[in-house]
């Protein structure tokens, strides 16, 4: 099992907004075998930064999941999410 944690760095005041968009990704994100995904906002950290992760089976189903936001659904709910986006990276840890 891997965690799969992608780490955004928001716009002044727009961390909410990516927030509200990547919950309503959740269902969508659920039946394409990215399981238990969740959100975290900054406590103690820089500002406006946003944390989405979820759990894949292997770094083969990840892969799979490259076509993931081109589906009409998701594609629609995240429309212009990076104009929300000032930098971000990934990090894909193995789950022991």
């Amino acid at each position: 099992m891997y965690l799969v944690r992608n780490v955004f760095r928001t716009k002044p005041g727009m961390a909410k907004e990516l927030v509200n968009k990547f919950k309503q990704t959740f269902p969508f994100m659920e039946s394409s075998d990215m399981k238990k995904p969740r959100l975290m906002t900054d406590a103690v950290a820089d500002y406006w930064t946003v944390v989405l992760e979820y759990e894949v089976e292997s770094l083969s189903v990840f892969d799979k999941q490259e076509g993931f936001t081109l589906k009409p659904e998701v594609r629609d709910i995240i429309k212009g999410y990076m104009d929300l986006v000032e930098t971000g990276y990934r990090e894909i840890f193995k789950i022991e």
